[in-house]
């Protein structure tokens, strides 16, 4: 196919030339002015419409002809990136696994060497809609089972349990033993306090500090602060509370992430920044 020329201005702008300097030739007086006017105005109209609306309608149309490019590629990519994920795994069983981690770190910050395993035939259900579903406990002294609790908020509470067939460990007679009473564990989950109780207090006290010309902090376990001014340390409430030191650890990450540089010590955490 014949690729179409594109429009020169300049035989036009001849044809101008040519037309002035015959006016100017030939006429004087009103008579060339309004024919240089004429002439003038003519090839305007021209130019326009020869010249000036097709370089617009160009523009226009690889503007759009860019836009469309702009538009598949992005469809390409999201496709490509939509291909390359692996969604053969149901909401269920990926909500499922996700509590499983959940509730083994929550026993294995009190018991390093628990292992557990359900219990309830459906816990997919239990976790995805809310309920109470029953675990088996391996590598928990004193206790042997845990009732799982789940809600819509997606937060988890286990009762420890130990449960014995009825006869089994009973008491010589007026040798009774008090009955002691299920553990409960309230699982703490570091990123989710640092949202809800940490960041603002924490965004204050480091803007604080900074403009005053301290870099660190420490914070305590009852959710004090301290600071060291003019070799003197400084306490002052700042936290209502704080998870425990076995969350330390998972706390020092999330810290990390905002970039505040964290260390766990015997007095408390350490701040940096």
């Amino acid at each position: 196919m014949k690729k179409k020329a594109k429009p020169n201005l300049w035989p036009d702008v001849s044809i101008l030339v040519v037309a002035v300097l015959t006016i100017t030739a030939f006429f004087r007086g009103n008579w060339q002015l309004g024919l240089l006017i004429a002439a003038f105005a003519v090839w305007g109209v021209y130019a326009v419409f020869c010249h000036l609306l097709p370089f617009i309608r160009e523009q226009l149309y690889r503007k759009e002809a860019r836009d469309l490019r702009r538009h598949y590629e992005e469809r390409r990519i999201k496709q490509q990136v939509l291909s390359d994920v692996d969604v053969s795994d149901p909401v269920s069983v990926v909500l499922l696994r996700h509590a499983n981690y959940r509730i083994s770190a929550s026993l294995k910050a009190v018991y390093p060497d628990a292992t557990w395993e359900w219990c309830t035939s459906d816990p997919a259900k239990v976790v995805a809609k809310g309920g109470v579903g029953r675990i088996r406990l391996h590598g928990v002294p004193e206790y042997n089972y845990a009732e799982v609790a789940t809600d819509q908020e997606a937060s988890i509470h286990f009762q420890l349990l130990k449960v014995v067939p009825f006869g089994e460990e009973e008491s010589p007679a007026g040798n009774e033993q008090p009955v002691q009473k299920p553990k409960r564990i309230r699982e703490v989950d570091p990123q989710v306090w640092y949202e809800q109780k940490g960041r603002t207090v924490l965004t204050n006290l480091i803007a604080d500090l900074n403009s005053r010309g301290h870099s660190s902090l420490t914070i305590l376990d009852d959710g004090n602060i301290s600071i060291m001014q003019a070799e003197k340390e400084i306490k002052k409430a700042a936290f209502e509370s704080v998870p425990e030191r076995t969350y330390w650890p998972r706390l020092i990450k999330v810290f990390e992430r905002e970039g505040i540089a964290a260390d766990a010590t015997d007095q408390g955490l350490v701040l940096s920044w």
